[in-house]
C-alpha cells in the first residue's frame, strides 16, 4: 500500500511518501512544495494544486492524508491553510481515492505515543521508525512524513479491528 500524507500550507507544503509492506513501512520520497510569497493567492494555490497532482500520478497513492486544520489565534493562517487543504482534497477527490485527516495530537500519539510531544520528539521517531539516516528538512516535510504514519498506523489498527469483528460475528453465528 502507498501512503501520501500531506503536511498544509500556502507557503510550504510538506509532503511524504511512504509504502506499507507486512506492517513494515518504507519510505519513497520526502520533500515540499514552495510557493512564493509575492505570487498572488490564486495562483499560489494553482500551483500547489498541480504540484499535488504530479505527486499523484507519480506515486499512484491508494490513500491520502493530511492533517486537520488547527489554529489558536492567527485566524489569517488558518484561511490560508484551510485553502491549501481544499486544494489537495480537490485533487485526491477528483481521482476517488480515500482521504483522511488526523490533529496534530492524533499524530504526536501515533508516532511517539505520547499526544503532547514536541516536534523534535516527533522527527526523532520518524527517523527512527523509517530508518532514515537525518532528519527530513525543512520541519514541513517531515510533518508530512509523520501524517502518513499515522495514517498508515491508522489503517493498519482498523484492518485488524475489522478482521477481529468478522471473526466475532462467524464465532456468534456458529453458537446454538
Amino acid at each position: 500500500m502507498i501512503v501520501l500524507g500531506f503536511d498544509p500550507g500556502t507557503a510550504t507544503t510538506g509532503f511524504g511518501v511512504l509504502e506499507s509492506v507486512n506492517d513494515v513501512l518504507r519510505p519513497i520520497d520526502v520533500g515540499v512544495i514552495l510557493t512564493p510569497s509575492d505570487m498572488p493567492t490564486e495562483e499560489r494555490l494553482l500551483s500547489i494544486y498541480n504540484d499535488v497532482n504530479t505527486l499523484l500520478d507519480k506515486y499512484n497513492p491508494d490513500t491520502v492524508a493530511t492533517e486537520r486544520l488547527f489554529f489558536d489565534r492567527n485566524v489569517t493562517n488558518a484561511l490560508s491553510v484551510g485553502r491549501a487543504i481544499g486544494v489537495i482534497v480537490l485533487a485526491v477527490a477528483q481521482r476517488g481515492l480515500p482521504w483522511m485527516e488526523y490533529t496534530p495530537m492524533q499524530v504526536k500519539t501515533s508516532v511517539t505515543g505520547y499526544g503532547g510531544a514536541d516536534k523534535n520528539q516527533i522527527q526523532q521517531m520518524v527517523v527512527r521508525l523509517l530508518g532514515l539516516a537525518e532528519v527530513p528538512k525543512p520541519d514541513d516535510a517531515a510533518d508530512a512524513l509523520a501524517i502518513a504514519i499515522c495514517h498508515a498506523h491508522s489503517l493498519k489498527l482498523k484492518s485488524i479491528g475489522m478482521n477481529q469483528s468478522r471473526g466475532h460475528r462467524k464465532q456468534k453465528r456458529l453458537q446454538p
